[in-house]
């Protein structure tokens, strides 16, 4: 836990963050949702503010007024506990309140979280707090990747910013790291910040394996392309086969075949795909059929936790083995937090690691992301096990 003081300077940073990410955008790419998984912009900026007013304000704060009363059923996302919301699909046809709205909202809340904690320290308070910093760090993250799937989709491939290290190599030498079989403890364990869903510290007992030090590439991974790999229907769950027929799926998100060569969508427009980078933007789907073409397997969430000291990772987010459900003696939190991630506990893989989208002082090595198999609009990619 921060202190008081440098977590309130911690608050302001990440309130201030989400705003640049916004900088480069046009107000008209503020209100876009292609699919229902994207949400618009402005959504999210309105959000997290929600949050912070729902959460801490109203119930804290003496003589709080609420910026609009509306705003609660706009920017409520999940929340059954808390009231009606915005159908989430119907997000992008929320053309008001404005943009300019929004920002007004969010600075009211800012001042009004300031004002509190610069006469406020209860512990309870402060744990309230960082959760709202750490839910909102989770959206920055999904502001970005929502922003590259807007412009992606957009036919003229516009560009979003050309200094995001987007792509970064994978140059170190191929390796494998051992690790022996027995009992390892899991979880977090230190008095750092955490979810619940990484609560419940227990052991598990593990076969011996092995598990690369390097993500696969795209020039692994096209490889896999250039065989025929997505018309293999014995590489493929039959879920994941019946996904790419379906969806006429044949490379990962993003990428173009022009003339004969592989190019992609990136942050910086249409370019070349970089060989020697991490693939990225994939589902599980496609991760577990390059496994089963390689002859090998994807690593349990488990064995990724136990090794990971040992390789670098943060590049990409890891699709796993594993299917997202509750530790030994998770419990859930009383009331709306609660609904943060034990209701989701089902249908989903989880992803370790972290990406080049997420932001600072928002990885550690328990970090438990959760998707469904078929979502590939994040940074997620995979490493080999065996």
């Amino acid at each position: 836990m921060l202190v008081t003081v440098s977590l309130l300077d911690f608050f302001i940073e990440t309130r201030k963050h989400s705003e640049a990410i916004c900088e480069p955008l046009e107000i008209e790419d503020y209100v876009v949702q292609p699919i229902v998984d994207v949400s618009p912009p402005k959504w999210h900026l309105g959000h997290t503010t929600w949050f912070f007013e729902e959460f801490i304000l109203k119930p804290y704060a003496r003589n709080y007024q609420v910026f609009d009363a509306d705003f609660s059923f706009v920017f409520n996302s999940y929340y059954e506990t808390v009231g009606k919301r915005v159908v989430r699909a119907d997000r992008g046809n929320l053309s008001r309140p404005s943009v300019k709205k929004v920002y007004e909202y969010r600075d009211y809340v800012t001042q009004g979280i300031k004002s509190l904690f610069e006469s406020t320290q209860s512990k309870e308070l402060q744990d309230l707090l960082e959760i709202g910093i750490h839910h909102e760090k989770q959206h920055q993250e999904l502001l970005l990747t929502d922003i590259k799937f807007i412009l992606g989709n957009n036919p003229l491939l516009p560009v979003y910013s050309k200094t995001i290290g987007e792509h970064p190599l994978e140059a170190h030498q191929q390796d494998w790291v051992s690790v022996d079989e027995g009992v390892y403890e899991i979880g977090h364990g230190t008095s750092g910040f955490c979810y619940d869903n990484e609560l419940g510290r227990h052991k598990v007992y593990l076969h011996s394996y092995q598990i690369s030090n390097k993500l696969v590439t795209n020039r692994e991974f096209l490889e896999f392309v250039s065989d025929g790999g997505y018309g293999r229907f014995e590489l493929w769950h039959a879920e994941g086969w019946d996904w790419v027929n379906q969806n006429q799926i044949a490379a990962p998100l993003y990428w173009h075949s022009i003339e004969g060569e592989w190019y992609h969508y990136s942050f910086a427009g249409l370019q070349k795909v970089p060989l020697d980078a991490p693939v990225t933007h994939i589902s599980y789907y496609e991760a577990f059929a390059y496994a089963q073409w390689k002859g090998l397997r994807l690593p349990t969430e488990f064995e990724w936790e136990v090794a990971a000291p040992y390789f670098p990772w943060g590049k990409r987010w890891e699709w796993t083995e594993s299917a997202y459900l509750p530790y030994p003696n998770y419990r859930k939190a009383d009331g709306a937090l609660g609904e943060y991630n034990g209701k989701f506990m089902v249908n989903q893989k989880v992803l370790r690691g972290a990406s080049i989208a997420t932001p600072t002082h928002h990885t550690r090595p328990t970090y438990r992301n959760f998707f469904q198999p078929s979502l590939r609009w994040q940074f997620t990619g995979l490493r080999l096990a065996q």
